[in-house]
């Protein structure tokens, strides 16, 4: 294996552009906690009734894939600064005025976006499938079993439907000895039918809730009493709906490509209705499948919009790197979001939804990158 040599104005560029990346992960991963996750996290708490605990772990468990999406982000908003900074104290003027082409001094930026673009696709294909699978367990678990705490006595707890519409109340009067007592249960799912369910004991399953002595009446909206049934055992199960509310779609990172790809050939051979993919989400999982293969490469296709567009003309003396590394990452990001709405309506084929902001971004890069590099 050929070993790789790096000179003195590799290891000095590659050292501003790693303090400065660090720094980048540190803030962009901040700042999509701070208006994404904490978010979701009130509203998994308010909506589910899921413990802080249960959610903070879950939040962590994100992590990963949160700095997946941050890591493109950071590199280019290293590259731009660093490049940015040469200019500024001319270094960029005196490399280029003893000889030294752009394309030497980009030489070690898309070396690192290399090595970006390589941990980004590993730790997308190792380490966010487990740590995604294990949080949705991990919220499922919190949700279906719905731990009360022993000792609580006058609980309440309501389950709402959409976020806002009431779809069951519980009032569990006292909780001891890992038992629910004198629980009352009003189900309005089915405006209806309304359903008010009384039980003696209850306990939690990986279902829901087990009622023992459970009495069950069914009434109109306007009160009048349908039927009355008795059960020895009967089970109220929270799972299959929350399930698809907190996961809907989300084969993408709960699966690296080769389970997706194997996912989605089955599909394609299975005939039996009941297992197959809806049109929605074998859509969503091959778009899913083609971005993991698109998306590290991210990093290469910035850093060659970027590296142009950082290079300061000399009459300029203020650092305009930051401006240009915002504007560049919401254009991505805004193609980015047309494309894949695009692909999920079926007005472009996934592979190309996937694969489209790295063209356009990349086409742009391109035609500034060889204006600087070869015509000026």
């Amino acid at each position: 294996m050929k070993k790789i040599n790096l000179s003195i104005l590799d290891k000095y560029i590659l050292k501003q552009i790693t303090e400065i990346f660090v720094f980048g992960v540190l803030i962009f991963t901040s700042i999509i906690f701070a208006s994404d996750t904490f978010t979701t996290l009130i509203k998994q708490i308010s909506t589910y009734g899921m413990p802080v605990k249960v959610a903070f772990m879950m939040i962590l468990l994100n992590l990963p894939s949160v700095m997946v999406m941050t890591i493109p982000i950071s590199v280019l908003f290293a590259t731009v600064m660093t490049v940015n900074r040469m200019c500024l104290a001319s270094e960029l003027t005196v490399l280029r005025a003893c000889g030294v082409s752009i394309n030497r001094i980009a030489k070690p930026i898309f070396l690192f976006a290399v090595c970006a673009t390589l941990v980004t696709f590993l730790i997308n294909e190792t380490v966010v499938p487990i740590t995604t699978q294990q949080s949705k367990y991990l919220a499922m678990w919190s949700i279906t079993q719905r731990h009360i705490p022993k000792g609580k006595k006058n609980f309440t707890l309501k389950e709402l439907q959409n976020g806002i519409q009431l779809k069951r109340f519980f009032y569990v009067e006292n909780c001891e000895d890992e038992q629910f007592h004198n629980v009352s249960i009003l189900d309005v799912s089915d405006p209806q039918n309304i359903q008010i369910i009384q039980a003696k004991t209850g306990t939690s399953v990986d279902k829901g809730w087990n009622f023992k002595d459970a009495s069950v009446y069914t009434i109109t909206p306007k009160g009048k009493n349908l039927s009355t049934s008795w059960f020895e055992s009967t089970v109220v199960d929270f799972g299959s709906e929350v399930n698809h509310a907190l996961f809907a779609g989300d084969q993408g990172r709960t699966h690296n490509f080769f389970e997706l790809s194997k996912i989605l050939i089955n599909d394609s051979k299975n005939t039996d209705s009941a297992d197959k993919l809806t049109d929605t989400e074998r859509i969503e999982s091959t778009i899913s499948l083609w971005d993991k293969t698109a998306f590290p490469l991210t990093s290469v296709v910035l850093v060659l919009l970027g590296v142009p567009l950082a290079i300061t003309p000399p009459r300029v003396r203020y650092n305009r790197g930051f401006l240009f590394s915002i504007l560049i990452i919401f254009f991505y990001y805004l193609v980015r979001a047309f494309s894949i709405s695009f692909g999920q309506s079926e007005v472009l084929l996934p592979i190309l939804a996937a694969w489209l902001p790295n063209v356009v971004i990349g086409s742009i890069g391109l035609f500034l990158y060889y204006k600087r590099a070869y015509t000026i």
